[in-house]
C-alpha cells in the first residue's frame, strides 16, 4: 500500500509540474498539450523527489530543507486539495490560499500546497491568472520537514487516507506517521454525514467546516464534538468587485435552447437571470426550469443563462432540457417560451466576474449545499440572489441581502454514495413569485444585492477570513510547543 500511494504521489506531482511547464508553451494546441501530457506520465522523474521533503525525515543535505529559524518560520502547513480541478473544493482551496498569502503579513507558519482529491483540468489552470499560476509554482516547492508540518486533508472524505478511489491519499503517509496534526476540512449537502465519513472523520485530529448547520449534522451523525471546528469560506470581494469590469458578453457564448431570437429586441432591454451549477439533480435544474418556463412567456423581455458542466453525465444538455420540458406538465405558451441559453463552453476564472456582471440577477433553486460558492460570488458583485434556504447557504442569507427561497418539504436522496439521506425540495410555486418579485420591484431588488455585497465584505472577506484560519493555526501550533 505504501508503494501505491508513494506512485499516486508522483504521479500527480507529475501532473502539477506538467501543467506548470505546459502553461509556458501556449502556442501549442490543446491537444498536443493532452497528448504530450498523457506520454509524459508514462514515466517519473527523480527530480520531483527534492518536492517531497516532508516524507524524508532524514533527507540528504539537510540543509535543502531546513529553514532557516532568523529569517522564515520552522512550521508548515501542507494544504492538499483539488487545486487543478476548477470544482467547488478547488475554488475554495485557492480562496484560502489566496486570503492567507495576501493578508497574513507575518505569518507563522509556510504554505505549502499538493494536488489531491479530483481530476486536473489543463483549462483551468490555463486560466488562472498569471500571479495566481506563479503563486502555485512558489508554495507547490515549499520544502517541509514532516515532524514540523500540519496536514489539511481539504476534499470529500472517501479521498482521505485510505482513498475509496485513485488520487494521491492524504495524509500521503497515513495517520501517527510523522505529521504534527491532521486536519480534514470538508462538508456534506444533506442532512447527516453517512458511516463511512464519520469514521474519517474521527481518525483527524480536527475536521473543519464551514457553517453552523455542518457543526449541527456532524455531531447529529457521530462525529467527535471536540473535533469540529467552524472556519467560514472567504469570497475575494477584491476580485468580484462589479465596478471593476464590463459585462460579458453571453449570447456569443450561450447557446439558445428554447425560445426564438429577436433581432428587434436589444440585449440590454432583456432582464437576465443567470444560474452557474454542474449538472445534477441536487442543483435543482428541473425546478428551476419549471419556475421559470411557467412564469414567463416569449412576450417577457428575459433570458436565462445556465453556466453549466458535466458531472458524471454527458454534455449533452440541450437535449435533456428538451427532454424535461417534452415529458413534463409544461405547456407553450402562446407567445412562445422564454429564452433559455446553456453556456458549456469553459469560462476562464478571470472572466467569471464579468459574466455576473451581464447578469441582472443570480438564481440557484438547490436541493442542498456545502456553501454555494457561485452564490457568494454573485452576492459580491451585487447580483439580488434567489436560492434555497436550507443547508449551506444559511450561513449568509437573510431576507435583507437577499431572496432566502422556502422549501416544501425534505425528501430523500434516491441514488448515488448518499441514498437515503434527506435534502430539500424548494418551491416551485415560490420561486416563480420570487423570480417575477425580481423583475417587478427593481429598486428593492438593488438594495438587497448592495447589503449582499457589504455582508460579503463584513463576515467573509479574504483579510477577516485569513485571521481566522492563521489563529487557528497559532491555537493548534501552541498546544504542541
Amino acid at each position: 500500500m505504501k508503494t501505491k500511494s508513494l506512485a499516486f504521489y508522483l504521479s500527480s506531482i507529475s501532473i502539477l509540474f506538467l501543467a506548470i511547464l505546459l502553461s509556458f508553451t501556449s502556442t501549442k494546441t490543446n491537444y498536443i498539450k493532452v497528448q504530450f501530457l498523457k506520454s509524459s506520465l508514462a514515466s517519473q522523474s527523480g527530480n520531483f523527489k527534492k518536492l517531497l521533503g516532508f516524507l524524508y525525515p532524514n533527507p540528504t543535505p539537510a540543509k535543502t530543507l531546513r529553514p532557516n529559524p532568523t529569517t522564515m518560520p520552522s512550521h508548515c502547513v501542507l494544504w492538499m486539495a483539488p487545486f487543478l480541478s476548477g470544482g467547488g473544493y478547488s475554488s475554495e482551496a485557492w480562496s484560502y490560499i489566496l486570503a492567507l498569502t495576501q493578508h497574513i503579513k507575518d505569518p507563522k507558519f509556510r504554505l505549502c500546497i499538493e494536488q489531491h482529491g479530483d481530476l486536473e483540468s489543463l483549462e483551468f489552470w490555463e486560466g488562472l491568472p498569471e500571479d495566481v499560476r506563479s503563486l502555485a509554482i512558489e508554495l507547490h516547492q515549499t520544502q517541509c520537514r514532516m515532524n514540523e508540518t500540519i496536514v489539511v486533508c481539504h476534499s470529500e472524505p472517501g479521498a482521505w487516507h485510505p482513498p475509496l478511489f485513485e488520487t494521491l491519499p492524504c495524509p500521503p503517509n497515513g495517520y501517527n506517521k510523522g505529521f504534527r496534526y491532521v486536519i480534514g476540512r470538508t462538508m456534506f449537502e444533506t442532512d447527516r454525514v453517512n458511516t463511512e465519513h464519520v469514521k474519517r472523520c474521527n481518525r483527524m485530529d480536527y475536521v473543519w467546516v464551514p457553517t453552523d448547520f455542518h457543526l449541527s449534522t456532524f455531531v447529529e451523525s457521530g462525529v467527535n464534538p471536540s473535533k469540529i471546528v467552524k472556519i467560514v469560506q472567504p469570497v475575494d470581494i477584491e476580485f468580484f468587485d462589479p465596478i471593476k469590469y464590463d459585462p460579458l458578453d453571453l449570447v456569443s457564448r450561450g447557446n439558445m435552447i428554447l425560445g426564438e431570437k429577436n433581432t428587434n429586441l436589444k440585449l440590454e432591454k432583456e432582464f437576465v437571470f443567470l444560474s452557474v451549477f454542474k449538472w445534477e439533480y441536487r442543483k435543482g435544474w428541473d425546478v428551476l426550469l419549471k419556475s421559470y418556463l411557467k412564469e414567463f412567456s416569449g412576450s417577457d423581455e428575459v433570458a436565462l443563462y445556465l453556466l453549466t458542466n458535466p458531472y458524471h453525465s454527458d454534455s449533452n444538455f440541450g437535449n435533456r432540457i428538451l427532454e424535461f420540458v417534452e415529458y413534463s406538465d409544461l405547456r407553450k405558451p402562446e407567445n412562445g417560451w422564454a429564452s433559455v441559453y446553456v453556456i458549456d463552453s469553459h469560462i476562464a476564472q478571470s472572466d467569471l466576474p464579468r459574466m455576473f456582471k451581464a447578469a441582472n440577477a443570480f438564481v440557484l433553486p438547490s436541493r442542498g449545499e456545502g456553501w454555494g460558492r457561485p452564490v457568494v460570488e454573485a452576492m459580491s458583485m451585487s447580483l439580488p440572489v434567489i436560492t434555497t434556504n436550507w443547508s449551506g447557504p444559511t450561513e449568509y442569507l437573510t431576507e435583507e441581502n437577499s431572496y432566502p427561497l422556502p422549501f416544501d418539504r425534505m425528501t430523500q436522496v434516491m441514488e448515488g454514495p448518499f441514498q437515503g439521506h434527506l435534502w430539500a425540495e424548494p418551491s416551485v410555486d415560490k420561486l416563480q413569485v420570487l423570480m417575477r418579485r425580481v423583475i417587478t420591484n427593481v429598486e428593492e431588488a438593488q438594495a438587497r444585492g448592495k447589503r449582499a455585497r457589504e455582508d460579503m465584505i463584513k463576515r467573509f472577506s479574504p483579510s477577516i477570513v485569513a485571521k481566522i484560519v492563521a489563529n487557528q493555526v497559532q491555537t493548534i501550533l501552541d498546544r504542541t510547543i
